[in-house]
């Protein structure tokens, strides 16, 4: 690179706030007060249940301390101003997802541990199982009160509104990357209007706004609220260091993306060393995957499953042998766990001779056998529509789930032929269990292509967690629900 910027800039003008910076200060304003709404009704709700709804206020309020009346009055304010303190309002984290979970989740156990501690210095009387009571339906509420607000907001940044302008500092590939990553998940609100570039390049999917050196102009002329310097952008740290102070009286947030690709962050940890900011980037998670612990959740959660769904697979088996007189269930070979081949357990949702016609269906559309599927497939019975539709033929996997051959999530188990596709990154995937469910599925599932599934599954075994997999859990039953990408 020979973009250097030895020679400070004229001072910066400082930049009125941003449309979108306005309006997320609006939708900011309206969070909190739907936070403090939610914390009011449940500390109202758990003086009911601890001390009863018949009479208002409530019989025990015979003191000036440690009644349920003044308990309600700070305990309120106190969780507020924890959340404050953890971040749970900053609109760098506002309804994207993980980021702002965890901050209300700290400021609740902050609040909780600043109301515990005090009260005991002070040698205050509250009621143990008021405050209990308090703090669980709290702490849900929020939960359940935030996810409403991302789906909304989530909704409006796939309209084009409350959006992030981006300018990118980086070299073509870097920027290419990133824009196919922010493209994907445009629920997150981050769109780049352009890049500032070493060398133009044909191939840059966004407009070309000049070299390194114009990224702060470049910024003012687009309206651009957020710099992201990306890989490639500069030779030298003080031509970096040199930005910042470019943007210090402007209202333009500075971003730096280390060249990481699907790494997850909990395996990301910043330690500044020597005035250096060091990355580290923990090992991929994939023998956490095979512990005893995911094993045991595996099977209490395809029991309990089994159980609470014996209505539903006792009426799809009696709906697929009237359909057309053959078999229930339909075993299928496919690879598993470190190359292993296993019976695939399913109702059956296609013709009895469907494996023989795989083969000519692949050639006749000109087709590769790697994640092949068809949204027009006309193997599919009627029945079988029904039950693509809703994912209900794979409920017999539970079964295998039990046998300890497949996960509850985890990569989608594949035939043979498809496994003998697999490029060198690819055979990843046989590094754990496969699973019923996985991260492609609630991600697109069948809408995606083969490139975007080997990604998300890859990222999957990268960076597995278990909250991770109860998250991908939650996410199915949504798409599930929904039908969506799903024949």
């Amino acid at each position: 690179m020979t973009a250097v910027l030895t020679t400070p800039l004229a001072p910066a003008r400082p930049l009125s706030r941003s449309g979108t910076a306005r309006r997320l200060t609006r939708v900011t304003a309206v969070v909190v007060m739907l936070d403090a709404l939610t914390l009011a009704l449940a500390a109202v709700v758990a003086v009911g249940l601890k001390f009863g709804f018949a009479t208002w206020p409530p019989a025990d309020v015979d003191r000036l301390t440690g009644s349920p009346l003044v308990d309600f009055g700070w305990l309120v304010p106190v969780w507020l101003a924890a959340l404050a303190f953890a971040d749970a309002w900053s609109p760098r984290t506002l309804a994207r997802g993980g980021e702002e979970l965890k901050a209300l989740v700290r400021g609740s156990l902050t609040g909780a541990g600043v109301v515990a501690m005090a009260a005991y210095l002070v040698d205050y009387d509250m009621s143990r199982g008021y405050f209990a009571l308090a703090w669980g339906i709290g702490t849900t509420g929020l939960l359940l009160e935030r996810s409403a607000v991302r789906q909304v907001v989530g909704r409006l940044r796939r309209g084009h509104r409350l959006v992030n302008r981006i300018v990118v500092v980086g070299d073509p590939i870097a920027v290419t990357e990133l824009d196919t990553a922010l493209a994907r998940q445009p629920e997150l609100g981050y769109r780049i209007v352009g890049a500032c570039v070493d060398a133009a390049d044909p191939s840059l999917p966004v407009p070309l706004l000049g070299r390194p050196a114009d990224a702060v102009d470049a910024c003012r002329e687009h309206r651009a609220d957020t710099l992201l310097i990306a890989n490639g952008s500069f030779s030298s740290s003080v031509d970096l260091r040199q930005l910042g102070w470019d943007l210090e009286d402007t209202d333009i947030d500075l971003i730096v993306v280390p060249n990481l690709i699907d790494v997850a962050g909990p395996r990301i940890r910043l330690h500044p060393v020597a005035g250096l900011p060091f990355v580290h980037v923990d090992p991929p998670q994939v023998a956490r995957a095979l512990r005893w612990g995911k094993a045991v959740f595996d099977r209490l959660g395809a029991s309990f499953l089994l159980l609470l769904l014996a209505p539903v697979l006792l009426a799809v088996a009696l709906a697929v042998k009237l359909d057309d007189g053959g078999p229930v269930l339909y075993r299928h070979r496919r690879i598993g766990l470190d190359g292993r081949e296993f019976g695939l357990w399913k109702f059956r949702s296609m013709v009895p001779d469907a494996a023989t016609q795989h083969a000519a269906l692949v050639d006749a559309r000109g087709d590769t056998p790697l994640l092949f599927k068809l949204s027009d497939d006309p193997r599919v019975t009627r029945v079988g529509t029904v039950l693509r539709r809703w994912s209900v033929d794979e409920l017999p996997q539970l079964l295998n789930v039990l046998a300890g051959q497949m996960s509850l999530v985890g990569p989608r188990p594949q035939v043979a032929a498809e496994v003998a596709c697999y490029s060198p990154a690819m055979h990843r995937r046989l590094r754990v269990r496969p699973g019923m469910t996985g991260l492609w599925q609630v991600s697109g599932r069948s809408e995606l292509t083969a490139a975007e599934a080997e990604r998300l599954d890859l990222s999957y075994v990268e960076n597995w967690s278990m909250t991770a997999d109860l998250t991908i859990l939650a996410r199915t039953t949504r798409a599930v629900l929904r039908g969506e990408g799903a024949f």
